[in-house]
């Protein structure tokens, strides 16, 4: 059974789902592994490095998606391409179901199996398969990262016979995976940091890493059975907009990181609340492809507004390309092996199995 991984495009993916060290186990678990020519090359990754663990090279794309069994990405290819796809093989990824479902809903009348791995279960047999949650920790750190380069003054409170800098003080909005580790990486670089959150249960995290937490008064705990935040009310977002707009009049640096799945992004500070902060503080919006929650956000632009540095990227992790490539290649494995039917050496499409139900396109 082959398993197949061609290069995406890399202007705007430069993560990779099969790392050397992740064919082998493939290998060993009885795949053949079939990549395109310098897949990782542009990693470090070079082919004879691929070669020498068993992997076997292919120049040609066509060929390559036409005779693979199992197909794997980081998300949905050009439609030239999923349209060599035919019945029976497998394609996983995360393929965004809801903004491709037209797509995907040709490919499954062509009976390929589709798998979306950012549908997984909240349950803890998937959390070794978990990309949401390994790619939001990275996204998380290096948006602080970015966003303290951009930040003309120090971050950490410096004492010296000059005199004292106070600290930078960092709001992050929206405790999620990414907030959380955005919190921690703030916190290490020595800001002070605030977070606030829909979900009441994220105080208690939020405060272990040594935030304060911003709620309002008579707060509703907004959190879906799957632990992802919901929509607020609209006395909730009235509140809370006034609780921001004081708060943002004293903070430095915000990290927002606030998403529903399968909806537009929240929009969260507004423009009102942009012009009462101080100039030269920097927000990064890591939710800006899905619509942002900062007003004037734009998509792979810095825009100055009054002072203020507004920041939306299309990928985060194009900037971390080796070590998001890392995790999500484990994670890919984990789902895979979760598949495959070992004994008669095939995958093996079992309903009864949550992850599986839960993630496949049907």
């Amino acid at each position: 059974m082959i398993i197949a991984s061609i290069s995406e495009n890399k202007d705007l993916e430069k993560r990779i789902s099969i790392t050397p060290e992740i064919s082998k186990k493939y290998i060993n678990l009885g795949f053949e592994v079939h990549l395109i020519e310098n897949y990782g090359s542009h990693l470090g990754f070079k082919d004879e490095e691929y070669k020498e663990l068993g992997v076997k090279f292919v120049n040609d794309e066509k060929q390559l998606l036409e005779n693979a069994n199992v197909i794997i990405q980081m998300s949905l290819l050009d439609e030239k391409k999923t349209s060599l796809l035919k019945a029976q093989q497998t394609y996983i990824g995360v393929l965004n179901p809801y903004e491709n479902k037209n797509r995907l809903d040709e490919l499954t009348k062509k009976k390929v199996n589709l798998f979306s791995l950012e549908l997984l279960p909240r349950i803890t047999r998937a959390q070794s398969m978990d990309i949401l949650s390994s790619q939001a920790n990275l996204a998380g750190y290096k948006a602080v990262v970015e966003a303290f380069s951009v930040f003309e003054k120090a971050i950490p409170m410096m004492m010296t016979a000059a005199g004292t800098i106070p600290a930078a003080k960092v709001l992050v909005v929206g405790a999620g995976v990414a907030g959380l580790q955005a919190i921690a990486t703030a916190k290490r670089m020595g800001a002070i940091v605030f977070a606030t959150d829909v979900r009441l249960a994220s105080k208690e995290q939020v405060e272990s890493l040594g935030g304060k937490f911003l709620t309002v008064d008579g707060a509703e705990n907004l959190e879906t059975e799957g632990g992802y935040a919901k929509e607020a009310s609209e006395d909730f977002k009235r509140k809370q907009e006034e609780l921001l707009s004081e708060t943002l009049k004293k903070i430095d640096i915000v990290i927002s990181t606030a998403l529903i799945p399968g909806k537009k992004a929240p929009l969260i500070i507004k423009e009102e609340m942009i012009e009462n902060m101080q100039p030269g503080s920097v927000i990064y919006d890591l939710a800006a492809v899905q619509g942002g929650n900062v007003a004037f956000t734009e998509v792979d632009k810095i825009i100055e507004r009054k002072g203020i540095k507004i920041i939306g990227e299309t990928n985060i992790l194009n900037k971390l390309p080796t070590s998001s490539s890392s995790l999500y290649a484990k994670n890919m494995f984990n789902f895979v092996s979760n598949l495959y039917d070992k004994e008669n050496k095939k995958i093996y499409i079992n309903l009864e199995d949550e992850i599986i139900a839960k993630t496949i396109i049907k």
